[in-house]
């Protein structure tokens, strides 16, 4: 075969190899529990929410062929390091912590974290307040991690989604529960949370909470994560963000 055949097969097949490479779909792992208003699922498993929209308006502006993919709050670290999936976009918090094993993008949104509690009950989001009471938060989480820290001298109740907290907060097993603002917004709006209402921010320790939401990638994905950047970026500089937001709240989340 004559050289320049060779070359012209050699940019033939780059050429079929980076089409085939762009097509590659980016599985984004969402936590697979409902998260309303973030995400949830319907009767027939299809996912809608704030989290969906941003990531369908991330991946758009950063010309990414996106699947949503849920997986098991508790392990969608280790299946992002093991390769089942590329990304988490889970409103999973930027901590010193996480960032030993994987990397971040930027924010995309960030909320404090409040304590939930029935209207009847004098809490107030203190270490002394809290003493003795039982607080209920969620497994493999900031909130888990920073009730540990600050409130040491509660009963601490885990539990491996934040929707079977509520459930125990509305039924009285528990006497609060620590989570986003946002989501508990939304909660205590409810029928079913109703009868409680949010006490207050705890003290900020962005050591453990964070400093916001971001992406997470593999450690060394660098291409994807930002690829990512890109497309918060986008969504942030012309409006999507903003517009997507005022769908589900009242202010401002970034």
């Amino acid at each position: 075969m004559k050289l320049t055949s060779l070359l012209a097969a050699a940019t033939a097949a780059s050429a079929l190899f980076a089409g085939a490479a762009a097509a590659e779909q980016v599985k984004i792992g969402i936590a697979a529990e409902p998260y309303p208003p973030f995400a949830a699922p319907d009767s027939s498993g299809n996912w809608s929410g704030w989290e969906v929209e941003i990531i369908d308006a991330v991946c758009a502006a950063a010309e990414l062929d996106c699947v949503i993919t849920p997986v098991a709050w508790d392990g969608i670290i280790p299946s992002l390091t093991g390769q089942q999936i590329d990304a988490i976009m889970a409103s999973m918090s930027i901590t010193e912590e996480r960032m030993k094993t994987i990397d971040f993008t930027d924010p995309y949104y960030n909320t404090p974290a409040v304590i939930v509690a029935d209207k009847s009950m004098d809490i107030e989001p203190t270490p002394e307040s809290l003493a003795g009471k039982i607080l209920g938060i969620q497994a493999s989480t900031t909130h888990q991690a920073y009730a540990q820290a600050h409130f040491g001298d509660a009963e601490l109740k885990v539990y491996q989604t934040q929707d079977e907290a509520n459930q125990d907060l509305v039924a009285g097993r528990i006497d609060a529960t620590q989570a986003d603002s946002i989501a508990m917004a939304d909660f205590v709006n409810s029928d079913t949370g109703g009868c409680c209402e949010i006490k207050g921010a705890v003290a900020d320790d962005p050591a453990i909470l964070g400093r916001g939401v971001g992406a997470g990638v593999r450690k060394g994905d660098d291409d994807l994560r930002e690829a990512l950047n890109k497309g918060i970026a986008a969504i942030l500089a012309d409006g999507t963000h903003e517009k997507i937001t005022a769908k589900y709240f009242t202010t401002s989340i970034y």
